[in-house]
């Protein structure tokens, strides 16, 4: 029977009134927590280093206007999992072509794992500052412990130490304060608009789009909504149950703004460090953890390294099960297994498969000459050209009265999400139609 029916108060109405402080907002929060959190994954972390060292300032303002722009995309991807009880893959599936469905998880899969084998990368890289070693063992030893921690136990067991290590992310705020910053003239270029005719320029500005507004970001939210319908008994899509709505749906833009929030004020923390610390030295080109790592020196002097390989492991322990996790959900939707972390091995064989086999290829791609900042950069350039027909699939999905019922997106939440597409897709064919591409 409906809970409408019965007259009981909306649970996730009361969930959402005890957000108080005695509550705590840190234990109500989180899809879109863990959703920004591994935002800031090495890839990113590279991505804005590299920005930052190339360009200084002049790229302040992506970070700016793409913070609307994330909210809006993860709210949407948010309220899909939610309303449906499906997620992305799941809509594909029921409403849309066969090509179109094997097209969308394909580009993902591919997107995923590259990105997946370089934050591996880069997290074996940061350890050998602490703990000189041969790379490829610890490639295989993260690996091998991510694919261990989400089998053996539930994510969000683990996630709630993890997230705890992201936080060391702070020290580049921290730093921030202290390195000298010309502030009038960062707050002036993140705030209007520059282009500087570089070939580097319109790659740089797609990796840093890609890396902040990510396709794996919105599988995964929109499948952990619709996980959580299933996990709650006293939760039903909102399609079912539109009375849960409004609590449901203040649940997402809090859980979601506070979470993109978070990822982007450390990303600009680490593109405005990087630009003080390396752009002003005349450091124009990271080729290495240790050298993004000095990035830290102004605030932690000897512990840098520390600082940096605490942050950049928290993040990729925290990113790989989202990034593996993210392409076995849209191929077990996909294919109509059974899916989720709050499944046992036993209920879920296919899906823990996809998630064992994605790593392990991730792990793979290691052992090759590529240099592991560079794959870091390379992979988010491929996020932000994978994300232009995710969001034009994703935007037309969630605007269908047929599939989302009066949840349909409009106003100004459509109107973000158009903008961000459309600024994707210009970004996108902007680098392709330039020399850097052309020649």
């Amino acid at each position: 029977m409906s809970q409408s029916a019965t007259g009981d108060k909306d649970p996730e109405a009361t969930d959402f009134a005890a957000v108080q402080p005695k509550a705590g907002l840190f234990k109500f929060l989180g899809p879109g927590l863990i959703a920004g959190a591994s935002d800031d994954d090495p890839s990113g972390i590279a991505t804005y280093s590299q920005a930052g060292a190339q360009f200084g300032y002049n790229l302040g303002w992506t970070m700016v206007y793409s913070l609307p722009l994330m909210i809006a995309v993860q709210m949407i991807s948010a309220r899909i999992g939610r309303t449906t009880g499906q997620g992305l893959a799941g809509i594909l599936r029921l409403y849309y072509p066969n090509w179109l469905l094997r097209g969308a998880v394909g580009l993902l899969l591919i997107a995923n794992t590259i990105n997946l084998g370089a934050d591996l990368g880069a997290m074996a890289g940061a350890l050998n500052l602490l703990l000189p070693g041969p790379d490829w063992l610890y490639v295989i030893g993260f690996g091998s412990l991510c694919i261990a921690m989400q089998i053996a136990f539930a994510y969000a067991r683990y996630v709630s130490l993890l997230k705890w290590l992201s936080l060391s992310l702070f020290a580049y705020a921290a730093t921030l304060a202290v390195v000298h910053i010309d502030w009038p003239i960062m707050i002036f270029q993140s705030l209007v608009p520059h282009f500087i005719w570089d070939k580097q320029f319109l790659p740089t500005v797609v990796a840093v789009f890609g890396t902040t507004i990510s396709p794996y970001l919105f599988f995964w939210q929109s499948s952990e909504e619709a996980e959580d319908v299933a996990h709650y008994p006293e939760r039903e899509k909102l399609l079912s149950a539109p009375f849960q709505g409004k609590s449901a749906l203040q649940r997402i833009e809090l859980d979601t703004m506070v979470g993109m929030s978070f990822s982007n004020m450390i990303a600009i923390s680490i593109m405005m460090t990087a630009a003080g610390t390396f752009y002003v030295n005349g450091v124009h080109d990271i080729q290495s953890s240790a050298q993004a790592a000095k990035a830290l020196e102004p605030l932690a002097g000897h512990f840098a390294a520390l600082l940096f390989t605490l942050g950049i492991l928290g993040t990729g322990l925290l990113a790989v099960p989202v990034l593996a996790g993210s392409a076995a959900y849209a191929v077990g939707e996909a294919l109509r297994w059974p899916v989720g972390f709050g499944r046992q091995v036993r209920e879920a064989k296919a899906f823990y498969a996809t998630v064992v086999l994605a790593t392990l290829i991730g792990m793979i791609m290691n052992f090759s000459a590529i240099n592991p900042i560079k794959a870091l950069f390379w992979s988010a350039v491929l996020n932000g050209i994978v994300a232009v027909p995710i969001m034009i699939i994703m935007m037309l999905m969630a605007s269908r009265a047929d599939i989302m019922g009066r949840f349909a997106i409009k106003g100004w939440l459509k109107i973000l999400g158009w903008v961000a597409t459309g600024l994707m897709i210009a970004c996108v064919a902007a680098m392709f139609a330039s020399p850097f591409f052309s020649s």
